[in-house]
């Protein structure tokens, strides 16, 4: 018996992610056929050979392929097991249509860091209320992807401390109802990018995860004060009393009832 394809897809609520699509093929062949969005795929287990512009290619040895818009494409398993895939659909707004020819010569990228990069950011979209570490995340797989797409190209300028401490500041005020990057880069006149860049070489320290360590810092405080862990989780600016368990278990080694139940 064929196994049956296993199969989850969503919208995050990230700007410039369109679609996640994580699948299990063993023996499903796509058909020609177009997206009018980027394709970002990495395959986990498996392999995948596919034609792009009438070239064969494939995804061997832990590559990160990035498929353009509008340009047809197929993909079928290499492998007897089949393939398990994971993919981000972008919207132009990551990737212009300037860098289309670049990516049909070279879809396939042989990245070790740029793996890592994307195997995080589908960790952050799978979690609700971690969407600033997610376009975060995203803004560093941009930058990479440009590099490549366009070498010799700076893609931002050098970071600097002044938008480093402008966004502290603007995390601080905004600690329990966020901000995204797009607005935060906005307000302190810098491209995103250039934002998280500037911001982690001035603290040692990237802001999605100095906004987490600040809310799990204000949890603390709530929970020695007696506040119960559920209305803690709103308090501290969390998603949810999940959300708040994993970062707080992320950062202290245990979870928030059982730090709770150390007071005195």
């Amino acid at each position: 018996m064929v196994p049956r394809p296993e199969i989850s897809a969503w919208r995050p609520r990230v700007a410039g992610v369109v679609e996640v699509f994580h699948a299990h093929f063993t023996e499903h062949a796509y058909p020609m056929h177009v997206h009018d969005a980027w394709t970002l795929l990495i395959v986990d287990d498996g392999a995948v050979r596919y034609h792009l512009d009438r070239h064969e290619r494939g995804t061997p040895n832990d590559t990160v392929s990035l498929l353009p818009p509008r340009v047809p494409h197929n993909g079928s398993p290499a492998t007897a097991h089949g393939f398990r895939k994971r993919v981000l659909y972008l919207d132009m707004t990551q990737l212009d249509e300037t860098f289309i020819g670049a990516a049909v010569d070279g879809p396939d990228l042989t990245d070790p860091v740029l793996r890592t990069r994307v195997d995080r950011l589908h960790s952050a979209l799978a979690h609700p209320g971690d969407e600033f570490e997610a376009q975060s995340r995203l803004a560093l797989i941009g930058e990479r992807l440009r590099t490549h797409l366009r070498p010799g190209v700076p893609d931002t300028e050098p970071p600097g401390r002044g938008v480093a401490h402008d966004l502290r500041d603007l995390l601080d005020a905004r600690l329990l109802d966020g901000i995204a990057l797009d607005e935060a880069a906005r307000l302190v006149h810098a491209h995103p990018t250039h934002l998280v860049r500037a911001f982690s070489g001035a603290f040692g320290i990237p802001p999605h995860q100095y906004v987490m360590s600040r809310r799990v810092d204000l949890a603390r405080r709530l929970l020695l004060g007696g506040q119960p862990p559920g209305e803690v989780a709103t308090a501290a600016g969390f998603y949810d009393q999940s959300h708040l368990t994993r970062h707080f278990k992320r950062v202290l080694g245990t979870t928030p009832g059982r730090y709770a139940r150390t007071a005195p």
